[in-house]
């Protein structure tokens, strides 16, 4: 058996839904942070500390359900209280939960409260939950309404009131799974907006820098290469180093978003009389969110790809022009090497009139010390004699200049 086996074929019941009947209030907090801040949170719901290898939990608190679970960024808590009365309104955050992320308040990037009633005890009016303009479907084949109007209260959390027509405790709880888990995704999601936006005046000032540098490459003169170059440098460290701070958390979005839509789908909503159905509403207010945040990444991605281009346009034009360069050097010296052996042969030419000169000097020398030692000969018989000599004198200064020039 693979070690792995278990660990991986129990990822299929990793993370199980709270069951429950109606009526119910359902709290729903999403907690960001470190690793070590939710460990403490965690650590405080149990008299024993936690593994940090358990991905969910379920537990009882002051006699109710809680289920915790860990995610990669945020760590989520629902907690379940049955209701003992049908009677319409919201509820405040039980004091035992209250207490246990009192300190972590300012980390809640999603608070939700879901109020769970039967069809028998709910006569339509929204007015008595204190929706305003609400938005409503009916999910799951008609099995369950849901209603809200995505406004936040004074503390922060967004409302949802949950009808169930036919829904078992299971598919229940399965279904108000889905949609903490929208409302949950979709904030994750939301998180690269400001970035998005902080990012979209900088790549404004980051295009007409290109604009001006290419420009400039343009130009025909070249005298500032190298200024050029390290510019358009300095401004490829600049994208790169904003691509890779913030592709983490585009890419995050993109994720997010894809769960949101599949969420949402799950739902298999209908319209439930003439009010805006949820899924309508979130979409078209999320979808331009999303579509912001990817349209930002690829004009980071477009250009970090243009000055990355340019660079290299710059750099080939500069190699073009130094082979160009090279090239005029490389003439210049076969020009000024064509004249040194023409130089190097006249010399050669006059060396050897002068040593022919010398040699014949010596000859000449020697001529007229054998008349002074009293040898008569005539000149006729001197030139006979001598003129060999020389040649073969003047041969081997030949041979020897050859000889050196070869080697």
């Amino acid at each position: 058996m693979h070690p792995l086996r278990h660990a991986l074929h129990n990822e299929l019941h990793a993370r199980p839904s709270l069951y429950f009947s109606e009526p119910a209030h359902v709290f729903h907090l999403a907690i960001m942070g470190s690793e070590a801040q939710r460990q403490v949170l965690l650590d405080s719901l149990y008299t024993e500390p936690v593994g940090d290898d358990l991905p969910q939990g379920i537990i009882r608190l002051d006699g109710h359900w809680l289920k915790w679970e860990r995610h990669a960024e945020f760590f989520t808590l629902t907690y379940v209280v049955t209701a003992t009365t049908d009677k319409p309104g919201w509820s405040s955050l039980p004091d035992a939960l209250a207490a246990k992320i009192n300190p972590y308040t300012q980390l809640l990037i999603n608070r939700v409260q879901v109020v769970v009633r039967n069809k028998h005890s709910w006569e339509g009016d929204h007015t008595e939950y204190g929706f305003k303009d609400p938005c409503g479907s009916s999910i799951g084949g008609g099995d369950a309404a849901v209603w809200s109007d995505f406004r936040l209260n004074e503390c922060g959390e967004n409302r949802f009131l949950f009808i169930n027509h036919h829904l078992n405790s299971y598919r229940q709880g399965r279904m108000i799974r889905r949609l903490l888990e929208i409302e949950t995704y979709r904030m994750m999601a939301s998180l690269s907006l400001p970035a998005a936006k902080q990012l979209s005046s900088q790549l404004d000032t980051f295009d007409g820098t290109l604009a001006e540098l290419s420009e400039r490459n343009a130009a025909p003169d070249t005298s500032n290469a190298k200024v050029l170059l390290s510019e358009i440098a300095a401004l490829s460290a600049q994208v790169v180093s904003l691509s890779a701070r913030h592709r983490h958390r585009f890419s995050a979005t993109q994720a997010y978003a894809q769960l949101v839509f599949e969420r949402l789908a799950e739902l298999r909503e209908h319209r439930a009389g003439h009010f805006q159905r949820l899924g309508i509403f979130i979409e078209r207010r999320f979808k331009p969110t999303v579509r912001y945040c990817a349209v930002t990444e690829q004009r980071l991605d477009v250009l970090a790809k243009s000055v990355a281009n340019l660079g290299e346009l710059l750099q080939a034009r500069v190699q073009v022009e130094m082979e160009e360069q090279n090239a005029e050097i490389l003439k210049s010296l076969n020009t000024r090497a064509d004249a040194q052996i023409k130089i190097q042969r006249a010399v050669e030419g006059l060396s050897i009139i002068a040593i022919t000169y010398y040699v014949l000097s010596l000859l000449k020398l020697l001529y007229s010390g054998i008349h002074v030692l009293g040898v008569n000969w005539s000149p006729r018989s001197a030139v006979i004699v001598v003129a060999p000599v020389a040649a073969l004198i003047l041969l081997q200064i030949l041979i020897r200049i050859r000889t050196v020039k070869q080697h």
